[in-house]
C-alpha cells in the first residue's frame, strides 16, 4: 500500500518534465513559424527564441532537457558538415590573419564593455569583466560563483547579448543585400538512408570522442567535423532532410529562449540598462575590426560579421546555417574565440578583478 505513493513521487517529475520539455517544442514552433510565415530572415530561430523567451518571463517552467539538447547540436553539426566542400575548404589560408584579429577584438570588447559597467553602472571590476567576456557563459558563470561575482547581472548581461544578435544579425545581413546572393556550395539534397545512417554514425561517434578529451561544445563539433570530412571527400552527397533541419533550428532557438526560464522579471528589469549599454559597446568595438577586415580583404562581409559576433557558438553557428554562411570560417573563429575567452578570462580577472580578499570580507 506504502509503495504506490512512492512510485507516484517518482513518476510525476518525470511526467513534469515531459510536459515542460512539450509545451517549450510547441511554443518554439509556433513561434518559429510565425516569424517563417512574415518572412522575416533566420525565422525559424528567431521566432522559437522569442516566443519561447515570452512564456518563460511569464513565468512558464520552460526547459530542453540535456538530451534533447545533444539531439539538437549534433543535427546542427551535421548540417553545418554538409555545407562543406573543396571550394569553401580553399580558403582557409586566409584565416590566420582573421582569428588574430578576433582574439584583439575579443580583448579591447571585453575591456570596453567591463569599464562601461564600472563607470556607468557602478558595478565591481570582476562582474564588469565576467559580463562583458563574450562567449564560454558555462565557464563564465562558473567563474562566476567561484570569484562571489554578481552571478544575476552577469547572467541578465550574457543572455540578453545572445538574444540581441540572434535577433538582429539576420535583419542586418539580410538588408546588406550580401544573403540575397545565390551560392553554389549550399545544396538542399538529402543523403540516401544508408549515407545517413552512415554520417549520423560517424558524427556521434566523433562528438563522443571529443566529449571524453573534454573538447569544447563537443556535440555540436564532433558532428560538424565528422561531416565535414565524409562531404568535404565526397564520401558522401547531400545531407539531413530539411524537416529534420528546421526542427533542429526551432530546438536551437527554444533552448536560447528557455534560458529565459530561471531569470525573474525583477532581476532582468534592474539589469537591462547595464546588458543594452555593454553589448552596444561590444557592437561598436566589433564593428571596427568587421570594417578593417571588410575593406582590406577579400572576406565576404556577412561571413565575418556573424564570425565576429560576440554571441553565442550554437545560436552563431545555426543562424550561419540559415543564412548561407561559410561554416567553416564561422566555426573556425567562434571556436577560436571561445579557446581563447576560456584561456584567458581567469587570468584576466585574477590582474585585473577585485582582490580575492575583498571577495571573502
Amino acid at each position: 500500500m506504502n509503495l504506490i505513493p512512492a512510485l507516484k513521487a517518482v513518476a510525476l517529475p518525470d511526467r513534469a518534465r515531459l510536459l515542460s520539455t512539450l509545451e517549450t517544442l510547441l511554443i518554439g514552433a509556433t513561434g518559429g513559424l510565425l516569424f517563417l510565415w512574415a518572412g522575416l530572415p533566420g525565422g525559424l530561430i528567431s521566432g522559437a527564441m522569442t516566443a519561447v523567451g515570452i512564456a518563460a518571463l511569464a513565468g512558464r517552467p520552460l526547459a530542453v532537457p540535456p538530451l534533447l539538447t545533444q539531439t539538437v547540436l549534433v543535427l546542427l553539426g551535421i548540417s553545418l558538415g554538409s555545407l562543406v566542400s573543396r571550394q569553401l575548404i580553399q580558403h582557409v589560408s586566409s584565416y590566420p590573419l582573421t582569428i588574430g584579429l578576433l582574439a584583439l577584438a575579443t580583448f579591447c570588447s571585453t575591456f570596453g564593455s567591463s569599464l562601461y559597467l564600472q563607470r556607468v553602472h557602478g558595478w565591481d571590476s570582476t562582474s564588469a569583466l565576467l559580463a562583458g567576456s563574450p562567449g564560454a557563459l558555462s565557464q563564465i558563470t562558473i567563474l562566476a560563483v567561484e570569484k562571489g561575482a554578481d552571478v544575476a547581472g552577469i547572467a541578465v548581461v550574457q543572455t540578453m547579448r545572445v538574444i540581441i544578435l540572434t535577433a538582429a544579425l539576420p535583419l542586418l545581413v539580410a538588408l546588406s543585400g550580401i544573403s540575397a546572393q545565390p551560392s553554389p556550395v549550399f545544396g538542399t539534397a538529402t543523403a540516401s538512408p544508408l549515407e545517413l545512417a552512415a554520417l549520423i554514425a560517424a558524427s556521434v561517434g566523433v562528438a563522443l570522442l571529443l566529449r571524453l578529451a573534454k573538447f569544447p561544445a563537443s556535440w555540436m563539433f564532433g558532428a560538424m567535423i565528422a561531416s565535414s570530412v565524409l562531404h568535404g571527400t565526397a564520401l558522401i552527397e547531400g545531407g539531413l532532410p530539411n524537416w529534420i533541419r528546421n526542427i533542429a533550428l526551432v530546438g536551437i532557438g527554444a533552448l536560447i529562449g528557455s534560458r529565459f526560464a530561471r531569470m525573474r522579471i525583477s532581476t532582468l528589469l534592474k539589469h537591462v540598462n547595464a546588458g543594452l549599454g555593454s553589448f552596444a559597446v561590444a557592437i561598436v568595438i566589433s564593428a571596427i575590426f568587421v570594417a578593417v577586415i571588410v575593406l582590406t580583404t577579400h572576406v565576404r562581409f556577412a561571413d565575418v560579421v556573424v564570425a565576429f559576433a560576440p554571441g553565442a557558438m550554437d545560436a552563431m553557428l545555426a543562424l550561419a546555417l540559415t543564412l548561407h554562411i561559410d561554416p567553416i570560417f564561422v566555426g573556425a573563429h567562434h571556436l577560436s574565440r571561445f579557446v581563447f575567452v576560456s584561456i584567458t578570462t581567469p587570468g584576466i580577472v585574477h590582474l585585473f578583478g577585485r582582490p580575492q580578499e575583498d571577495v571573502d570580507d
